[in-house]
């Protein structure tokens, strides 16, 4: 069986609001993509995502947009000494009766070996902290990230 794992958070904004600060790729910009985001996430795209922490722009491969709902991505797993192969990211969005939103985010499809589980932990740890500037970004307007990693 392949790695895989999921991390989920709850935003106290509606999940319109909270599905736009992850497809517009300014909004990315300003807690997430430390070096710039390239496009809005809409199916059939591939933007671009860089980050600080790992300077160079990842090519990012959009393969379903659900609005409010759904964004399913494909990008690079980070090298096992293998052939190049690409994971699923899934993204989900649900409106909570409270007005909050729930947002899972699921990386499935690396290689089964030690290169691709510790891999596996770093995106890991990625999107927890993906999630937690979300939150700090929709709720309260702050970067998280910023000089976190320079």
């Amino acid at each position: 069986m392949a790695y895989e794992f999921s991390v989920s958070g709850r935003i106290a904004k509606p999940v319109s609001e909270v599905f736009e600060a992850v497809a517009d790729p300014k909004q990315l910009s300003g807690y997430f993509t430390t070096g710039g985001a390239v496009g809005r996430l809409e199916s059939g795209a591939t933007v671009t995502w860089d980050f600080a922490d790992f300077p160079g722009a990842f090519p990012v491969r959009v393969e379903r947009v659900v609005k409010d709902k759904e964004i399913v991505l494909h990008w690079d797993a980070a090298s096992d000494g293998g052939p190049t192969y690409q994971t699923t990211t899934t993204m989900s969005f649900e409106a909570l009766d409270d007005g909050r939103t729930l947002v899972r985010i699921s990386e499935a499809g690396w290689h089964e070996n030690a290169a691709s589980l510790k891999a596996s932990f770093g995106n890991c740890e990625g999107w927890t902290g993906m999630l937690c500037a979300l939150k700090a970004y929709t709720e309260h307007g702050i970067n998280l990230r910023a000089g976190f990693y320079k």
